[in-house]
């Protein structure tokens, strides 16, 4: 039986703060650095990927609604290190949200960055779906973070949420089908840490999944949710379990997922503009060792 829990003592140098919890200490990363550790050992790790990008809205189709990003991959663990070896830490950036346009793309919301360290590769979060467009799949590619959410039409094409891979969950899906015209059928949450995103509806957009807690500081935080989907009639809200998720919105920009979470930015629709999808949060990497 190996307790690696204790990992073995050492200090360490690198990240952007460090916190005391009893006998360990935790180095956060929210920007690319190196850890070097003092003493070979074992550390436990959490790595999260950069949050998708929630999708624009169509300021000429009240019927096409748009998907929440997904949270970027969190993965959490032990790993072990060597004393004196300079580790690369990459934080992956979450998607950039941008306009619907016409293009094979559509508005459909940027993927989010990897982060890394070691032998860990989080990958980024899948952009939410927009108008007339699919999302992205989360299986392809090597991907193993959440996926995007559907977008909601008055028909039945092209409304079904982003497959999430190995360190994430789906996206959900877009209402669809009703009257041609109706504005008000709602897209589909991206997939959080935790939870898949929610199914739109009628109504509302879907909710972002949940989030995922660690005490891996001291203190619990919860982090990578997936981001809202939208409704021309009313967004749909971050997942139960938080995690930093980008609310769906009908204004001119979606609402982004909070910084350094790897959460999903919410979706938006049209108000006579070409509404930009709301930006995925960037995503974190923090390393726990035993100091004394």
């Amino acid at each position: 039986y190996l307790n690696f829990a204790g990992g073995g003592i050492m200090s360490a140098t690198g990240g952007n703060s460090t916190a005391t919890d009893g006998s360990f200490k935790a180095a956060s990363f929210t920007s690319n650095g190196t850890f070097t550790p003092s003493a070979d050992g074992f550390v436990e790790y959490l790595v999260i990927g950069g949050g998708g990008a929630g999708a624009g809205g169509n300021a000429s189709q009240y019927n096409g609604s748009a998907g929440g990003g997904g949270a970027g991959a969190y993965r959490t663990g032990f790993v072990p290190v060597t004393g004196g070896t300079a580790y690369s830490v990459v934080v992956g950036a979450g998607g950039v949200g941008r306009a619907y346009n016409y293009s094979p793309s559509g508005g459909s919301g940027n993927l989010g960055a990897s982060s890394s360290f070691s032998t860990i590769t989080s990958t980024g979060g899948g952009g939410g779906c927009s108008y007339g467009h699919t999302t992205l799949d989360m299986s392809a590619g090597g991907r193993n973070a959440s996926g995007g959410g559907g977008q909601g039409k008055s028909d039945n094409s092209r409304h079904t949420g982003g497959v999430g891979g190995t360190y994430g969950n789906n996206g959900g899906d877009g209402h669809a089908g009703g009257t041609a015209g109706a504005p008000n059928y709602g897209a589909g949450g991206g997939g959080g840490s935790g939870t898949a995103g929610v199914n739109g509806s009628t109504t509302v957009g879907g909710n972002g999944g949940s989030g995922t807690a660690s005490s891996i500081t001291g203190s619990s935080v919860t982090r990578a949710g997936g981001g809202g989907g939208s409704t021309f009639q009313n967004g749909g809200t971050q997942g139960s379990g938080s995690g930093g998720g980008g609310n769906g919105s009908n204004s001119s920009t979606g609402n982004s997922g909070a910084g350094n979470s790897g959460a999903g930015g919410g979706g938006t629709q049209e108000s006579g503009n070409w509404n930009v999808g709301g930006s995925g949060g960037s995503g974190i990497v923090i390393i726990r060792f035993k100091y004394q």
